[in-house]
């Protein structure tokens, strides 16, 4: 018996997940049925677009700013709470803040280049230099 006809075999786990009223569900709900969901924004920087909500620490391409300074992003792509999303226009004066954790190098890449039966060998390798930022808020 597969695993949803397993949990779904009894009538009380079935009624848990039905569309009826928040009252008479049991304490657990699928993902669409919770209303609180936690804001997030779409920001770019480094030419790359990342996704972060208030409290993530992420690695970022390097910025030139000291540990435990903060900075500010202001070009946000998007940003969403829950049902609730804004884009484009509706974003302007937008930014999301952050402090800086650590400056540290990533982990070490490795290009291999091979020429079979020429005698040809070549390793060239980089480690990339990163920021580790801690998200403090995002405002609309």
């Amino acid at each position: 018996m597969p695993l949803c006809e397993t949990f779904f075999a009894s009538a009380q786990n079935w009624q848990k997940f039905t569309l009826s009223a928040p009252e008479e569900r049991g304490t657990l709900s699928p993902l669409f049925l919770r209303e609180n969901f936690m804001a997030y924004a779409i920001f770019k920087t480094g030419g790359k677009q990342y996704r972060a909500a208030q409290g993530d620490v992420i690695e970022i391409e390097k910025l030139d700013a000291e540990p435990g300074s903060e900075t500010t992003f202001s070009d946000v792509l998007f940003i969403g709470e829950g049902s609730d999303i804004k884009t484009g226009a509706d974003l302007k004066g937008s930014s999301v803040v952050a402090e800086v954790v650590e400056q540290f190098k990533g982990p070490k890449l490795v290009n291999f280049k091979y020429r079979r039966r020429k005698g040809y060998h070549r390793t060239v390798g980089h480690r990339q230099k990163l920021t580790r930022v801690k998200i403090k808020s995002i405002t609309a």
